[in-house]
């Protein structure tokens, strides 16, 4: 039966990776060992791992992650209050798929979309 997912990412940079995603989007570091070459973040619920890629080329990262949200608004505004860049064709907008969404690129180019459920009224 399953029951979690934690998606791995790429990283060139253990240092960077944690700052930006602690500093920038609020996440801590998870476990009890620090493993070289290898970081496990958390945020509320969600658990990013990220393994260490010192040849990748950014702007050929692939890595994509969809997280569902709630107060999706809350959570966008906290961001732009931080100055965290949100994604140039990724600002918080209804998509006609019946989800509120936006998107940003981590330090390595993986790209984090949040999305939240829109209830119909």
């Amino acid at each position: 039966m399953l029951t979690e997912i934690h998606p791995k990412l790429p990283m060139r940079n253990k240092a960077a990776t944690m700052d930006y995603y602690v500093h920038q989007l609020g996440f801590h570091e998870v476990g009890q060992v620090d493993y070289d070459g290898y970081l496990m973040l958390q945020k509320d619920q969600i658990q990013l791992h990220f393994f260490e890629f010192k040849d990748l080329n950014p702007y050929e990262n692939y890595g994509q992650v969809y997280i569902r949200t709630k107060d999706i608004t809350d959570f966008y505004q906290s961001l732009i209050s931080k100055q965290v860049k949100i994604h140039t064709n990724g600002p918080l907008e209804t998509k006609p798929w019946g989800q509120k969404e936006f998107s940003l690129l981590d330090p390595d180019h993986n790209l984090l979309t949040f999305g939240e459920a829109i209830i119909p009224q």
